[in-house]
């Protein structure tokens, strides 16, 4: 029975009561206070890290005030020891001791808001049901979505008013490379988003947008896991959602080296793949050279106005040359340059008139040093071999080649066949086309979630660069504009600040130990920390801002293939590919030496 808060002993031993299992008392040798509190667990109970507990207090004049929080610390030792070596005496049953279990308690919730400690010697239940969804304010997300499951085994959620830009927006994921399954988990959020309800008549409409750079990892979301056993099935059936791929995707790849017909560079999937890139009449209309300097040392370079310059010269003075993208280039004189069909040869074009004395006044604007202008010669030119594959203008004419959302509820562009630079370009271009196309829009509704790895290389915290101003303009308006960021980097340390600070989800799997210690991650308390350095795969700690707490989450196997060994038969209705007819790989799907195990 209790009484003010208090239970006899035989009520604690009783065992479970309408609050859930009694675990113990609150601790008169710990000061309690309103935010945290020791509890003793009680002989033959368990208390474990990420428990949820609850404990009540009777408060004159207000009634029962509920005090609720998560264990954070567990400690065990004798009592009546006093020397180290006692530990083997009262082992051997020599010395009299008692071993105690003891729990550290950081409160969650106080309900009402009455900030009093619990009393010591109250008694503490593991929350369950109603109070368990009190303690981490689960009753009052109206709209939550799953993000997988906690210790206790029961759904943990999310407050999509704080991904959506109701109250909040944007996803930062940190953790090691291969070991934290950072994509795996933002994968994961996407499905809980499409397939929750959460979304209502919005659903068919929400897009989203993935840059994949993993080998061929991502462009399998729509084929069913076939590693996905029983259990894991299960675990989909606890979270209120269908264990299924994801039943809209259309992939985007760079042309295939040397093909005349560009058909796209992928190897295991065979449909639903369109290739990308941009004409050279499009580069020049779009100025998009400057995404070919997207480098964050470029912006700090001498040659940046000139960059500018350059692009809308290119802008003015392009025409068109043929239906397949070639330009030439009008100069002011009324003369013509060669047409240009590949982008080495806009590259040709553009040096010989900035190398001419005659010519390089009228595309500069100005006196520019002869050194500033080779500086930007050089860097031009290294840019020839890794954007020659998707800047075109010598594929046939009228195809499709544009990335776009509108095709399929989940877009992904495979980038992990470009270098570096081609993929920064891509990147970037992309972005602002998207980011252009929800403002001009007038609305935020439907949203659009990019999901995009390494950020720390597109958004580094050092220097400037076209991606980074794009990447920070998403992060800062994006909310008001339904574009949505889920960003993942190994180390948060090295990503812009204003962008992580835009995030209202933080999310951390496995950390590097030096990483754990930067300040970037002081929203994890110290022993969440210090777990994070050796969290297995699947587990992720998970900051919201309702909750004052991270929640450790294991979020389920996917139902969808993470890699081309895993995936099971396509969709039903699949459309095979089109441009440029080729046979399908025998050897799809086998495993290989890329195929490893997924970390799971």
């Amino acid at each position: 029975m209790i009484e003010n808060g208090v239970a006899s002993r035989a009520g604690l031993n009783g065992g479970a009561t309408a609050a859930g299992e009694a675990v113990g008392r609150v601790l008169g040798t710990q000061a309690a206070s309103p935010l945290s509190f020791w509890v003793g667990v009680e002989p033959g109970r368990v208390l474990q890290l990420d428990d949820v507990v609850v404990t009540r207090r009777e408060v004159p004049g207000v009634g029962q005030v509920l005090v609720a929080g998560v264990v954070v610390g567990v400690e065990a030792r004798h009592e009546g020891a006093g020397f180290d070596s006692d530990v083997f005496l009262i082992a051997d049953g020599a010395l009299p001791a008692a071993v105690m279990e003891s729990a550290e308690v950081r409160v969650t919730r106080v309900e009402p808001e009455v900030f009093v400690p619990p009393v010591p010697g109250a008694v503490v239940f593991k929350a369950e049901a109603g109070d368990r969804d009190q303690a981490l304010y689960f009753d009052v997300m109206e709209r939550r979505i799953p993000m997988g499951l906690g210790r206790d085994g029961a759904p943990l959620y999310v407050n999509f008013d704080f991904m959506d830009g109701t109250r909040g927006a944007h996803v930062s994921i940190s953790g090691v490379s291969g070991v934290a399954t950072k994509t795996s988990f933002a994968t994961f959020l996407l499905y809980s988003i499409f397939n929750s309800g959460v979304l209502d008549a919005e659903a068919a409409n929400t897009k989203a947008l993935i840059f994949s750079v993993k080998g061929e990892d991502l462009l399998f979301l729509d084929h069913a896991n076939t590693r996905l056993d029983d259990a894991g099935a299960r675990a989909y059936g606890m979270l209120g959602l269908p264990a299924k791929p994801f039943g809209s995707v259309h992939v985007f790849a760079p042309p295939r080296p040397g093909d005349v017909n560009g058909v796209p560079h992928v190897s295991a999937r065979t449909h639903g793949v369109g290739a990308f890139y941009w004409t050279l009449r499009e580069f020049c209309d779009q100025e998009l050279l400057r995404f070919a300097f997207a480098d964050a040392d470029d912006e700090r370079a001498q040659y940046s106005l000139l960059i500018g310059q350059v692009a809308a010269r290119l802008q003015s003075w392009a025409e068109t040359a043929g239906e397949s993208g070639a330009v030439m280039v009008r100069l002011p004189d009324g003369t013509a340059t060669p047409v240009c069909r590949t982008f080495a040869d806009l590259v040709d074009v553009v040096a010989d008139q900035l190398t001419d004395d005659e010519t390089r006044s009228t595309w500069t604007g100005a006196q520019t040093p002869l050194g500033t202008v080779n500086a930007f010669l050089r860097r031009l030119r290294s840019a020839v071999r890794p954007l020659s594959p998707i800047i075109r203008g010598d594929l046939p004419p009228g195809r499709a080649h544009s990335i776009s959302t509108s095709d399929a509820q989940v877009s992904i562009v495979d980038l992990h066949n470009l270098p570096e630079r081609a993929q920064r370009f891509v990147v970037g271009v992309v972005l602002r086309g998207e980011f252009a196309r929800k403002e001009s829009s007038g609305t935020a509704r439907p949203l659009l979630f990019v999901v995009l790895d390494e950020l720390n290389k597109y958004a580094p915290r050092e220097g400037d660069s076209p991606i980074k101003e794009i990447l920070l303009d998403v992060a800062e308006r994006g909310r008001s504009l339904g574009v949505i960021l889920i960003g993942a980097q190994q180390t948060a340390s090295e990503v812009e600040r204003r962008i992580v600070a835009n995030c209202a989800v933080r999310v951390a799997g496995r950390l590097d130990p030096a990483e754990a210690t930067r300040s970037e991650y002081g929203w994890l308390p110290p022993a969440v920390r210090e777990r994070a350095t050796i969290a297995k795969p699947g587990t992720m700690f998970v900051a919201q801002p309702e909750i004052p707490v991270p929640l450790a989450v294991t979020f389920p196997f996917p139902a969808w293939a993470t890699r081309p060994a895993e995936a099971g038969p396509p969709p039903a209705g699949a459309r095979a590919l089109t441009q440029g007819s080729r046979p399908p790989d025998p050897f799809a799907g086998l495993p290989g030496a890329d195929d490893d195990i997924p970390p799971f």
